[in-house]
């Protein structure tokens, strides 16, 4: 019996399923703030990231949260406080982030902090 018969899935591979959770050009960038910092607010992630609109934001934390990667907490005070922080699934993901960012530290043949 092949692999295919013990789950259904919509991906053709394994990197497919990869990419359908951090593939993009902010997903990885909000998943490697959120390890070098824990939590971070909306307004201190959207100013580490440059050149993300509020909205793109706002969408892929949202698509992040829905695939279980990123944890929204919000505190009910005015002004309304909302908390970002990776779950223990998404923290699966630091090898991923490290090995992204050693790639392209070598690629812009410059060295990077560690996180």
């Amino acid at each position: 019996m092949s692999k295919e018969n013990y789950c259904d899935h919509p991906y053709g591979c394994s990197v497919e399923a990869t990419l359908a959770v951090i593939g993009g050009r902010w997903k990885p960038v909000i998943i490697f703030n959120l390890l070098q910092n824990d939590i971070m607010r909306f307004g201190e992630l959207n100013k580490a990231i440059k050149g993300v609109t509020q909205r793109m934001l706002t969408n892929q934390l949202r698509e992040l949260e829905k695939d279980k990667v990123v944890h929204r907490k919000v505190y009910a005070e005015v002004p309304p406080r909302v908390e970002y922080s990776l779950t223990e699934y998404g923290r699966t993901l630091k090898p991923i982030m490290l090995a992204m960012r050693d790639w392209g530290a070598e690629h812009m043949n410059v060295a990077c902090e560690g996180v």
